[in-house]
């Protein structure tokens, strides 16, 4: 939805897809057993370990800064999956590595100590992207306030945070002058400070202050816009009336958003594939990419507004004006990137078909707000876009009709456990977290576990982005738990099972246990923050066709900071039997 206004209900275009099928769940046929990990580790997590960048190209250094007194004896370990990579003894809480050649890598980097037994101790971890384009591995920010509280030290904070959690582009939300005029001046200068749509100020500065710092770590800055808003003195600034949407086939009545009497104007749609408004809007955006450094235009729309039709009467296909309008902003800037809001996934297919996007966007609400709507989103994208690896972003507010004000952890940690699991990311932090379409609403907090939680759910996402997020064959896993209380299912999920969402990457096969058994609702959104915390299961024997496996795998961001650890396992004909370390929210199985 655009971000001021509630949208008019869009049935829901795509069925759920997804194997939903019985298992043999008896745990009589599953062996009991315990089997130990290959090696026993533990996890004392008092280090926090930083980086100086969001990702790296190939070969470029990356510099490493922990904070605490270094233990007597740590090693630092760099690996791919399970595999090491490099393991060397560590003297200094700051050191570097030359990134792999390889791009597009993932990696978990790890601090630990070995004793006499053999025995691990962790005491930090942490991600490392390799990959020279975002678009590949997209984790999406925002910023939305822009005045005179945004000193370079509190930008620099709040940047770090984004750092520590890997995004690599932010979306500045609100930042411009007006929506048919978005750079805050002209050729004669730039404003120190002027008026957003909702009135509040904007300082120049400190949009410059943001790009800065933002590049300096890595990151793409993205200015936000509509596609076709106009605000009220637009026929004084150049707009016409015949590039207007209109909600009859006379030109009498102008489609509009209605907007609150203290904001600085109504928003009036325009038709996005009028060539006029097209030339007129990127002669717009030249002034913008010729004062501030932005690396490209992060496009909005309002989802469906029904029947609508141009000055001249004709009905308008806003989809293929969308597309229209994705090609004009790319012909007029080559190099810069695009990427475009499907409000309710609204338009994707004409969006995502232009090839000039550089991955999926989609706004969520009401009629996409079940666990099982994520997989049926992303798996058409992917095949609208002729890709079976897009990257998806879901913008997706949690806890919305939430009374209190801090978000609901649990709701937020399942939520994000089933997004990542399934290869997408979600558009959540920014200069705060975001709870409303209007991101400068910033009612509701973290808390201090739901804070450290995330970055370990970062980490996760960015070490296994391999793994998680470049395709592979989806598949229905064999897999029976053998744990009273532990049921299993495949995709969708069920209440009071585990749910299963696997599939095949690389010759490796993947399974993410998804942790439903206590959940109250397969909404995401845990609109009222009721969502309980899930109860942690321990030594889960498991049993999963997996034929001639040489390796049995797992890592959990709710487990040792998100590292591997390798399992000892039995196999029994097609099958492998091990036991599951522990499962709170999500837990990924990896069989070689």
């Amino acid at each position: 939805m655009k971000m001021y206004a509630m949208l008019l209900s869009l049935p829901l275009l795509l069925a759920a897809c997804g194997n939903d099928e019985t298992i043999d769940n008896d745990p009589a046929t599953v062996p009991t057993e315990v089997l130990a990990p290959l090696t026993k580790t533990t996890a004392r997590l008092a280090l926090q370990v930083g980086t100086d960048k969001a990702c790296y190209a190939p070969g470029q250094t990356v510099t490493f800064t922990a904070s605490g007194d270094l233990p007597a004896g740590v090693r630092v370990r760099y690996r791919h999956g399970s595999d090491i990579v490099a393991d060397e003894p560590l003297s200094s809480t700051t050191w570097t590595w030359t990134a792999p050649a390889t791009d597009f890598t993932g990696y978990m980097v790890d601090l630990y100590t070995r004793d006499g037994s053999d025995a691990e101790t962790l005491y930090a971890t942490i991600g490392v992207d390799v990959s020279s384009d975002w678009a590949r591995f997209p984790r999406y920010g925002f910023v939305a306030t822009y005045d005179d509280t945004k000193t370079p030290v509190v930008i620099a904070g709040e940047l770090a945070w984004l750092n520590r959690c890997h995004i690599n582009g932010l979306q500045f939300y609100d930042w411009q002058y007006k929506h048919h005029w978005p750079l805050g001046g002209d050729d004669g200068g730039l404003f120190d400070v002027y008026k957003d749509i909702a009135n509040r100020n904007v300082y120049t500065r400190v949009v410059k202050d943001y790009i800065t710092q933002c590049h300096g770590l890595g990151m793409k800055a993205m200015f936000y816009n509509l596609c076709y808003g106009v605000l009220k003195d637009a026929a004084a600034d150049g707009v016409s009336s015949k590039w207007h949407l209109f909600k009859d086939n006379n030109h009498a009545n102008m489609d509009k958003l209605s907007l609150a009497s203290s904001w600085k104007s109504d928003i009036w749609l325009v038709n996005p594939a009028d060539r006029d408004w097209q030339a007129y809007l990127a002669g717009r955006n030249d002034e913008v990419y010729k004062a501030l450094d932005f690396d490209g235009f992060h496009i909005d729309q309002v989802g469906d507004r029904g029947d609508v039709y141009d000055y001249y009467g004709g009905k308008v296909n806003l989809g293929n004006g969308f597309a229209s309008f994705i090609k004009a902003m790319k012909t007029r800037h080559p190099g810069k990137r695009l990427v475009m809001n499907a409000v309710s996934n609204f338009g994707s297919k004409s969006i995502v078909g232009t090839g000039d996007v550089d991955f999926m966007y989609s706004e969520l609400w009401g009629h996409e707000d079940r666990f099982s709507d994520l997989l049926t989103l992303l798996k058409n994208n992917r095949a609208y876009a002729g890709s079976p690896s897009m990257g998806q972003v879901y913008a997706a507010y949690m806890n919305y009709n939430h009374k209190g004000d801090r978000f609901n952890t649990s709701g937020v940690l399942l939520t994000d456990a089933v997004m990542f699991a399934l290869g997408a990311s979600h558009l959540e932090l920014g200069d705060h977290m975001l709870c409303h379409e209007y991101f400068p609403n910033n009612q509701m907090k973290m808390t201090d576990q739901l804070r450290s939680a995330l970055v370990s759910y970062y980490d996760f996402l960015t070490a296994y982005q391999n793994l998680l997020r470049e395709g592979g064959t989806e598949l229905v896993a064999d897999l029976a738990s053998g744990q009273a209380g532990v049921t299993v299912n495949a995709w969708p999920p069920k209440l009071g099972s585990v749910t299963t969402y696997a599939k095949t990457v690389g010759g490796k096969q993947v399974v993410s246990l998804l942790n439903f058994v206590r959940a109250n609702s397969l909404s995401w959104r845990d609109m009222d923050g009721t969502q309980p915390e899930p109860e942690t299961f321990v030594n889960v024997p498991l049993r999963l066709k997996a034929p001639g496996a040489k390796k049995v795998w797992v890592a959990s961001p709710d487990s040792l900071g998100g590292a591997p650890q390798e399992l000892t396992f039995r196999q029994q004909g097609d099958y492998v039997v091990f036991t599951l370390p522990s499962l709170k929210y999500w837990t990924m199985v990896v069989v070689e």
